[in-house]
């Protein structure tokens, strides 16, 4: 990607790798921890094996922009979702172990085909996008932290 922009963020989740990947993994806890203006559907029967698809659609009335993906990687405590549409690029999300738990980080790899949409996205949303990640990682934590303490 030539004009690539990379956004990473990490956070330290107090639960185990197995159950951080379960809340990135499972579409009723990733609706929990996702931004609530997007909505993550399958194209045909959800899973995060190689090859699965999905769309991310971004619930603006009238508008809906919504961004196709498939899982390109995949392996225990990794998801690597990749897009096509206004972004191209790739959302990786890896759970490293770690003696008091998971360091989850995550990788938002793109770029912007679109020199008008590029320009808004930079001038508008990036901060915006920023934010919302650790935002994201801040809700994900809370929910693994709390299954983890629930678990037997």
């Amino acid at each position: 990607m030539s004009n690539a922009q990379v956004f990473e963020q990490s956070i330290q989740i107090n639960a185990s790798a197995t159950v951080v990947e379960h809340c990135l993994t499972d579409q009723t806890l990733m609706h929990r921890w996702l931004n609530p203006i997007l909505r993550c559907e399958p194209v045909g029967e959800w899973s995060t094996d190689v090859g699965s698809r999905s769309q991310f659609v971004i619930k603006i009335p009238m508008l809906q922009p919504t961004l196709k993906s498939v899982v390109m990687e995949r392996g225990s405590g990794l998801v690597v979702w990749g897009f096509k549409g206004f972004f191209q690029g790739s959302d990786r999300w890896e759970c490293k172990p770690t003696l008091n738990g998971t360091v989850l980080v995550n990788r938002f790899e793109f770029e912007i085909p679109n020199p008008l949409v590029s320009w808004g996205f930079n001038t508008f949303a990036a901060i915006w996008t920023k934010n919302d990640m650790k935002a994201q990682l801040k809700r994900l934590k809370k929910i693994a932290e709390e299954i983890y303490l629930e678990s037997p």
